[in-house]
């Protein structure tokens, strides 16, 4: 049988509330990510040009198979009229880009080989964020078009 003592003093008891601080911010943390790191996002993971194909087309669209632009931006962390709007969609999916502001995501861009109704040139984004998709969606190039999210309606 071991016995283990120690000699309590002010430095103890400042180690051990410093470690139960620790622990409580990591649980805090935690629990405010959805168990995830900071970046992580609650997305499907996407490591593959492969992956985000299927990705799109596990939603309904058939779309090229290369990306036809691929671009870094970073995620304003106070948006504007027009990234509030646009993270309203992200909401309705389940998605919230406010999560992510200050932190530098890739857009995917794809060519909409299949949307019907429509005469012109439609593509997709995808907001992916360390290998997960974070938002996007499917829009018309002609300056009175549409958008909408991700989902085929």
């Amino acid at each position: 049988m071991f016995v283990f003592t120690f000699k309590w003093n002010k430095k103890v008891a400042l180690l051990i509330i410093a470690i139960a601080v620790l622990i409580l911010c990591a649980v805090i943390f935690s629990i405010a990510s959805g168990g995830k790191s900071a970046g992580e996002g609650s997305g499907t993971a996407v490591k593959t040009n492969a992956d985000r194909v299927k990705y799109l087309e596990n939603r309904g669209w058939h779309v090229a198979e290369n990306p036809v632009e691929e671009k870094n931006v970073v995620i304003p962390k106070e948006f504007s009229k027009v990234y509030e709007t646009y993270n309203k969609l992200q909401l309705e999916q389940g998605f919230d880009l406010s999560k992510y502001g200050g932190l530098e995501a890739t857009i995917y861009t794809y060519t909409v080989e299949n949307y019907s109704g429509y005469a012109g040139n439609v593509v997709a984004d995808l907001y992916v964020l360390n290998y997960r998709v974070i938002g996007g969606d499917v829009h018309s190039l002609a300056v009175d078009g549409f958008m909408h999210g991700l989902s085929k309606r």
